[in-house]
């Protein structure tokens, strides 16, 4: 069985950094994409970033203010948030297309809080 969990969100004031990360564990025996996703209450997940081995993707919430990365070999992946903007405010998860012992699918954490207040 595999599980993603999200850490390192936060309350910051506007024009601030916060670093999330997503560890995914399990038995994992290939990734080949992970992605960041904001949730608020009420409405459906939409992505913020995602990464594969041809590199990143931003949408235009995240263009030029939030780096994705990962660490592949340790089932990581990881988002740099800078410049937050009280619009930024959310829930967000972590996804991986993830092959395991029982083949390839998606998979998804339960979110890590970010609130941009000053």
């Amino acid at each position: 069985q595999v599980q993603l969990v999200e850490s390192g969100g936060g309350a910051v004031q506007p024009g601030g950094s916060l670093k999330l990360s997503c560890v995914a564990s399990g038995t994992i025996f290939s990734i080949n994409y992970m992605a960041w996703y904001r949730q608020r209450p009420g409405t459906q997940r939409v992505l913020v970033a995602s990464i594969t081995s041809g590199g990143p993707h931003y949408t235009a919430s995240a263009q030029e203010r939030f780096i994705i990365s990962w660490d592949n070999e340790k089932n990581m992946a990881f988002l740099q948030m800078n410049d937050l903007r009280y619009e930024d405010s959310s829930t967000y998860v972590c996804n991986a297309f993830v092959r395991s012992d029982a083949g390839w699918a998606h998979h998804w954490g339960q979110g890590t809080q970010v609130t941009v207040s000053s």
